[in-house]
């Protein structure tokens, strides 16, 4: 999340002057919104010397039921905590109901973060 900083104007209206500049550590970025399609990938730098690779777009899952992880393909969205309206646009995030081939399941991975969907089945059916 972008970290927007003090606001430039005093309670009075008038202009507040800057104390410093942005440090590395305030970096953000942009969200990823990973949507159902034909994979692709983005590698991008993470503090220290790691990486994280976010999955722009992407229709399989790793599925768990019962113990047993079985590669699932993701046909829609059905539903989404974090905003109603990714469910509309098919944006798979941590926490949103999928539907794949072996039934409706939650994602419990950051597709955004990690690059991969893994997703609990639900018993609801």
């Amino acid at each position: 999340m972008k970290d927007q900083g003090r606001s430039t104007r005093k309670r009075t209206g008038g202009r507040l002057k800057p104390l410093d500049k942005k440090k590395k550590h305030e970096l953000g970025r942009e969200p990823t919104e990973t949507q159902v399609g034909e994979p692709r990938y983005r590698t991008t730098d993470a503090r220290g010397r790691n990486s994280k690779i976010r999955a722009l777009t992407t229709d399989v899952a790793n599925v768990t039921s019962d113990g047993e992880t079985v590669n699932a393909t993701i046909q829609d969205v059905l539903e989404n905590g974090a905003n109603p309206n990714y469910a509309r646009r098919n944006i798979i995030t941590k926490g949103a109901i999928i539907v794949t081939d072996e039934g409706k399941a939650r994602v419990t991975s950051r597709p955004g973060q990690t690059g991969q969907v893994n997703a609990v089945l639900l018993d609801d059916e």
